[in-house]
């Protein structure tokens, strides 16, 4: 190859010290941008896979510790590694993975990102990816809760949905599947605190409750045999969960909350 020896510069340092210098470099600092720069350091939170503990991570905290003995961010999120369904590194040459543009058509990106967000990868830890496992979000959370909304919506039309208007039930199931409010607290909590793994049990526990429990105990009151007054109080009281959920839990039920906001704004079915 070669001729003669070859030897390395000393000052070369590792290349991940150029990522590391990213709270810094995109903002020019301390050359310009000093205001901006001090606004938003250290940032709220970083998030990468757990490969980046000793790169990107490392990095990081070496150079803001040095220049500012803190580290340059407040939270850190670390997920771990998305592996083909016979746990190997997922690869193209083998074709070892659904192709992920195919699942999104197919279940849709909800479904997509609960599974993904259910899982062990939130965690740290590994995942092996099984197409299975996004079939049955969207089997058992997603169609569970449209199946709700879709009874709402057929049973009873128009309906206008005004949560300052709801009138107070007197009735037991629609003031025990009213404790929405107690999971809204903990979803905020639990997402202003970066715990994502501990939000979409909670989630998928009460679409079971809702849909299994509520709805099926119901099911008459839906459909006016107890009278409208009856009728509209059971109509409000499945709607109102079904929104606060999904408003509450957006971010990972994106597509839920669009369908669900047309009749939270005066919208009617």
């Amino acid at each position: 190859m070669g001729k003669g020896q070859l030897r390395r510069v000393s000052e070369v340092f590792d290349c991940w010290f150029e990522s590391g210098s990213m709270p810094y470099a995109q903002q020019h600092y301390p050359f310009e941008n000093c205001k901006e720069f001090e606004n938003g350091f250290p940032a709220d939170f970083i998030a990468e896979g757990i490969d980046q503990t000793r790169g990107w991570f490392y990095t990081l905290l070496v150079l803001s510790t040095a220049l500012f003995g803190k580290p340059p961010f407040k939270n850190l999120i670390a997920n771990g590694l998305v592996l083909a369904s016979n746990g190997q590194k997922m690869s193209k040459r083998k074709k070892s993975y659904p192709d992920p543009m195919e699942t999104v058509h197919k279940y849709g990106a909800d479904a997509l990102r609960l599974y993904l967000i259910n899982s062990p990868v939130v965690r740290a830890a590994s995942l092996k990816f099984k197409e299975e496992g996004v079939r049955d979000i969207l089997k058992d959370v997603f169609l569970h809760w449209f199946n709700a909304y879709r009874l709402a919506k057929e049973e009873n039309s128009p309906f206008l949905y005004n949560q300052s208007k709801m009138d107070v039930s007197e009735n037991y199931m629609d003031r025990w599947i009213t404790f929405t409010q107690s999971l809204i607290k903990f979803v905020k909590g639990e997402m202003a605190a970066y715990r994502l793994y501990t939000v979409v049990p909670r989630l998928v526990k009460f679409v079971d409750q809702l849909t299994n429990w509520y709805v099926r105990m119901s099911r008459r009151r839906l459909k006016g045999d107890s009278g409208l007054a009856d009728c509209k109080a059971a109509i409000e009281t499945l709607f109102s969960p079904l929104w606060k959920q999904t408003a509450c839990g957006k971010e990972l039920l994106q597509g839920c909350y669009n369908l669900a906001a047309l009749f939270s704004q005066g919208h009617q079915w």
